[in-house]
């Protein structure tokens, strides 16, 4: 898609570019009433007289840019007493994206939908294709290089009942509404597990299995670990896994909602749609959500989505023939072509070759321990994680053009910013 940048909004993205940090984050708040909304009832009972406004094409990609875009190289991990004089094989993805990740693990993708339809926007593993000098890039080449990824899976938008349990019923009025941008970032807890799986191997620790308070059979021969006395819980590293994956998940939303204040847009993070309804496990036909491929298992108290087919795949059954194919998966990723640990990738350094080439190698002992214990949970417990969703949605950014009427009806003034108050004059 080629973006075609008017004058006047060439003029709105030089203010944009000159919005100070400090007044994003200070004066960000959730302002949730769009242009042809509606409260039906109560104090902040109101109807907008305008017509839904999506975003322009061009506001689009400055909110996806800034959500998932690739920003440069990832530094990695500079340096572990253990590994020495290894360089450490932490990191998922040779590219660092405009959010963190927990030793670059990098297991999040991403998903929007609004009023032209449902889209894949993929950054995981690309490379930087865009110079950052000095935190400033060549505007036109960052958003012509957000847009070319856009992968369009459908002409609608993504169809959710205003009632629940697919909408938290405080945001059954507003969630998805005509008009708006509907972010959706997804994490692969299956590879985010393996990777911490992988770290704590590495690390000299293998884990036990306490919800069945029992050890992995075959655990026991890996006796030259460091800490072979001390294996971790799996449902702690599980926990862990979730917990890492949510940071990536909300950090990324955060700066959307950090450049909508500096744009001059509406909208607002938030957890209160149904993951369920979005991945496509809800059960209800009619709300068929991504389509994700979802088993179910009487040992689960939920359906689990794995994945969508040739799209976004976790790295678990059926995606993967079996815990050895996911392992291998796992490490080409890392040490292939184009991977962070490949001599041959390009990177930050002055000597990339001889830095990268210099990471901890994953030997084939190594692949079968790691395996050993992919196997047993996948095994035991049907999937992969055991305990939580192969499949994590947390937080949704939702973009739309708030109508300032309402605020200025229901509240005391400085309810909105400047540039809200704008946004109209200057972007359109």
């Amino acid at each position: 898609m080629t973006l075609r940048i008017s004058a006047a909004e060439r003029k709105a993205i030089r203010e944009l570019l000159e919005f100070p940090l400090l007044a994003s984050i200070y004066g960000r708040r959730s302002r949730r009433f769009p242009v042809g909304g509606e409260v039906p009832a109560g104090e902040l009972a109101f109807r907008s007289n305008k017509k839904p406004q999506p975003l322009s094409e061009l506001e689009r990609a400055l909110v996806l840019a800034t959500v998932t875009g690739v920003t440069g190289w990832n530094f990695g991990i500079t340096h572990h007493p253990g590994y020495a004089p290894a360089f450490p094989n932490y990191p998922g993805s040779a590219g660092g994206r405009t959010f963190p990740s927990a030793a670059g693990f990098h297991t999040t993708e991403f998903f929007f939908t609004d009023d032209s339809g449902t889209y894949f926007l993929s950054t995981r593993d690309e490379a930087p294709a865009v110079e950052v000098d000095d935190g400033k890039v060549d505007i036109d080449a960052w958003l012509e290089t957000t847009s070319a990824r856009y992968r369009k899976l459908s002409s609608s938008r993504i169809h959710l009942p205003r009632q629940e349990p697919y909408l938290e019923g405080h945001n059954t009025w507003i969630a998805n509404h005509p008009g708006s941008l509907l972010v959706i970032p997804v994490a692969d807890l299956a590879q985010h597990l393996i990777a911490n799986l992988a770290f704590f191997l590495q690390n000299g620790y293998a884990v036990y299995d306490d919800v069945h308070d029992r050890p992995i059979p075959g655990v026991e021969t890996f006796t030259d670990l460091r800490h072979a006395g001390d294996p971790f819980p799996l449902s702690f590293a599980e926990q862990y896994t979730l917990a890492e994956a949510s940071a990536e998940l909300i950090t990324s939303v955060y700066n959307g909602h950090l450049l909508l204040g500096a744009m001059g847009l509406g909208g607002w993070t938030f957890d209160g749609i149904d993951r369920l309804s979005i991945l496509g496990a809800s059960g209800d036909p009619e709300v068929p959500g991504l389509e994700f491929h979802v088993e179910h298992d009487d040992r689960w108290t939920l359906p689990n989505p794995t994945g969508l087919p040739g799209v976004f795949e976790t790295l678990s059954r059926p995606h993967v023939r079996d815990a050895d194919d996911a392992v291998e998966r796992f490490a080409q990723r890392k040490f292939g072509r184009g991977g962070p640990l490949n001599a041959q990738t390009p990177g930050p350094w002055k000597d990339n070759a001889r830095v990268r080439g210099s990471a901890a190698p994953y030997d084939a002992r190594f692949l079968e321990r790691l395996a050993l214990q992919v196997r047993y949970i996948d095994d035991v417990f049907g999937k992969i994680p055991g305990t939580v969703p192969t499949v994590h949605i947390l937080n949704y950014l939702q973009a739309q053009h708030i109508d300032t009427d309402f605020y200025d009806h229901h509240f005391a003034p400085g309810a909105y910013l400047s540039t809200h108050r704008d946004h109209q004059g200057n972007w359109h």
